[in-house]
């Protein structure tokens, strides 16, 4: 399951086996996409025949990614990647602990070069890309060369190397057939949808980029990756990694609604479920991006109790994903999904409107009455900031994803009651958006420097 968002003849899609990618917690942006770029600076070098005559390895954080990195687990996924792991096939266990051992004054072995704590360095106050994530990789020769690169995570594990397209990881650009669907706006969207569902539109597109087999196989990867997300995160408990001390409380709570015999309840069990996979999230697990991964509960929460009744039947699984990735296309294309570039609307916000118009379309939602549930949900989540205590991906976030799961089942069923007819299009909120994120002081952009991140007092 790889590839790119793909370029086609008028517009730009993302396929779901991109922006549902499978990888590792806590961030997308801040762990899985430093761990692409590594990974990738690493084959470069290989490519080159450069990667023996290596001698020492550096690396430079800046902005965000250095601001609250350490939180995010940024250094320990910069060491796996040029360790070459990826994040889609890497055991969790295997990254985390790395940063600890070089604060602590060890070194590390990569490859049979020496990494210490002087090897990588942080730069939160600049931006010398334009752009709040951005990392360079460095790697001195034994001839004395000096080999360099810059990367931007520009979030939902997507990066960019400078001068170069974005990329999901490094394989680079998959080819598209002449005819496949192209739209960016939801208007043209909508367009292509006469007679025929969202889903229709979007499984054609993804056919086209990794054809029906391979398609069909990566969707139900997802759907795999998410609902053993959901269930390990029922069944764990403890305290979360981090100075927080923040307990688990997925297990508990779920057990406690058994107990009442409230299992099959929908709106105490979807805020249940977000909780279970962003804890998880939170503790690094295993983890599939929502878009990302501070949003990943959002979606598969709403998602596993739609379907849950119907023993999980497939085909709406595979209809609720590409209905999703349809809007979470267009979001990306036109405004971000990156809590460093927009906030926390970008992310949640994103979220709760894929996951929105996803649970339309399994209940039955004409194309108007989907676009309705995705602009309700965005709508609401207008100037939403990202402001992670401690770095951590934990407060306010483990939370905000149960209730935007359950405000996405609200704009649902608000949207089921009418019949698609609004005032406001979703291509103007998914444009208010945008404009809002650039509006937005970078304080309030997953930075930690405003917000709850200073006003609660860490004991």
């Amino acid at each position: 399951m790889t590839g790119t968002a793909v370029q086609v003849e008028r517009g730009v899609y993302t396929s779901a086996l991109d922006l549902f990618s499978i990888g590792i917690g806590p961030s997308s942006s801040h762990t899985v996409g430093p761990m692409r770029a590594a990974a990738d600076f690493r084959d470069r070098l290989a490519d080159g025949g450069m990667l023996a005559a290596v001698v020492r390895f550096g690396c430079r954080l800046d902005g965000s990614l250095a601001a609250t990195g350490v939180g995010h687990g940024t250094p320990d996924a910069v060491i796996a990647g040029l360790r070459g792991h990826r994040p889609e096939t890497v055991d969790p266990a295997v990254v985390h602990g790395a940063w600890a051992l070089l604060d602590a004054g060890r070194a590390l072995d990569i490859g049979g070069v020496r990494f210490t704590r002087d090897d990588l360095t942080f730069a939160p106050r600049e931006r010398p890309h334009g752009h709040p994530n951005s990392l360079t990789l460095r790697a001195e020769l034994a001839s004395g060369d000096v080999v360099e690169e810059t990367y931007l995570s520009v979030g939902g594990g997507f990066i960019r190397r400078l001068g170069e397209p974005v990329v999901a990881d490094a394989a680079g650009p998959r080819p598209v057939t002449p005819n496949a669907p192209t739209f960016r706006s939801m208007r043209e969207l909508l367009d292509l949808s006469r007679g025929r569902s969202i889903a229709d539109v979007a499984w054609e597109a993804e056919v086209s980029v990794h054809g029906a087999v391979a398609a069909r196989r990566g969707l139900d990867a997802i759907w795999t990756a998410m609902r053993a997300c959901i269930e390990r995160g029922l069944h764990s408990d403890g305290v979360l990694p981090g100075g927080l001390r923040v307990p688990r409380r997925a297990a508990a709570a779920w057990n406690r609604l058994a107990e009442r015999g409230e299992s099959t309840d929908a709106a105490e069990a979807v805020s249940i479920y977000a909780l279970a996979v962003n804890e998880e999230n939170a503790a690094g697990g295993r983890v599939v991006t929502a878009p990302t991964n501070g949003a990943a509960g959002v979606l598969p929460a709403v998602l596993y109790q739609s379907v849950a009744a119907t023993g999980f039947d497939l085909e709406l699984i595979r209809r609720f994903l590409l209905t999703s990735t349809a809007i979470g296309s267009i979001i990306k294309a036109n405004a971000s999904i990156s809590g460093a570039e927009a906030g926390c609307q970008a992310e949640v916000g994103s979220a709760c409107a894929m996951a929105a118009a996803g649970l339309t379309a399994v209940r039955g939602g004409t194309p108007a009455q989907i676009e309705n549930a995705a602009e309700i949900a965005i709508e609401h989540h207008l100037g939403l900031t990202c402001d992670p205590v401690s770095g951590l991906v934990q407060i306010p976030c483990i939370e905000r994803n149960a209730v935007a799961a359950s405000t996405a089942m609200t704009a649902s069923r608000l949207a089921l009651l009418g019949d698609g007819s609004h005032i406001v299009d979703l291509d103007t909120a998914i444009e208010t958006m945008r404009q809002t994120g650039a509006d937005m002081s970078s304080r309030y952009k997953e930075t930690s420097a405003a917000g709850l991140a200073v006003n609660v007092v860490e004991c």
